[in-house]
């Protein structure tokens, strides 16, 4: 049986300091996905962008700000999509209802049977609603594909007690269930994405993207990051 797992991605994972979408940067986080495709392995891709659009400020009212995110994660879901055309390996770009006319508007059906045919498929365009954030989008859809996996690729090696950057006492963890991550308030994902995975059931793995090989280790069930777990 095929594992079939989500990689949510920030927008800063294509990007770099002189570029919104750097051909370095795209190179990189191309390579790792490449990695692991043909090895068993299934992935989908939800990516944010937050290299191209931060959000409203005071002049853009939050809807229209909320509009124009979405057209920037189907800007960087265009970039992952042509980008992975080019490395060797097959991929779709689905884009949300509202968003359409840059790619195929997402349908659950046709999202699997690319997985299953061996595409690599990206989610653009977020949920198509305002309000939500790019980790809603790649909860929703790895419960719509029926994902075991929801793999958060961060900056850094784990979940931590605190902020490790400004405490030098904060405690990794290597595994939470879902109520131990509640019970502590750690910041993992927004409120509803992790809502929606412990309700479906999906584990969640953060780890630190940016160490090479560390993709491969998260989706073969190698020690890597922190798991969060129904149990």
């Amino acid at each position: 049986m095929k594992k079939r797992v989500l990689l949510k991605l920030s927008g800063e994972s294509l990007s770099d300091a002189h570029a919104s979408i750097s051909a370095a940067a795209l190179k990189k986080t191309i390579s790792e996905i490449k990695s692991v495709v043909g090895k068993n392995i299934q992935v989908a891709l939800v990516v944010g962008a937050g290299n191209i659009w931060r959000g409203a400020g005071k002049s853009i009212e939050r809807v229209t700000a909320d509009k124009m995110g979405m057209l920037a994660t189907a800007m960087n879901a265009l970039a992952l999509g042509d980008a992975l055309k080019k490395a060797g390996v097959k991929a779709k770009v689905f884009s949300a209802s509202g968003v359409t006319g840059f790619a195929e508007e997402f349908n659950k059906n046709k999202a699997i049977a690319a997985l299953n045919k061996g595409y690599v498929v990206v989610f653009g365009g977020g949920t198509g609603k305002p309000f939500l954030t790019t980790d809603t989008t790649a909860a929703l859809r790895a419960s719509e594909i029926d994902a075991d996996v929801v793999l958060k690729a961060t900056q850094v090696d784990g979940v931590y007690s605190a902020d490790p950057k400004k405490n030098k006492k904060a405690v990794k963890f290597d595994k939470l269930t879902f109520k131990e991550a509640l019970d502590k308030k750690l910041k993992i994902m927004d409120r509803e994405a992790f809502s929606l995975c412990q309700k479906s059931g999906i584990s969640i793995i953060v780890f630190d993207f940016y160490k090479k090989g560390n993709l491969k280790k998260a989706v073969t069930g190698k020690k890597v990051g922190t798991i969060i777990t129904t149990k």
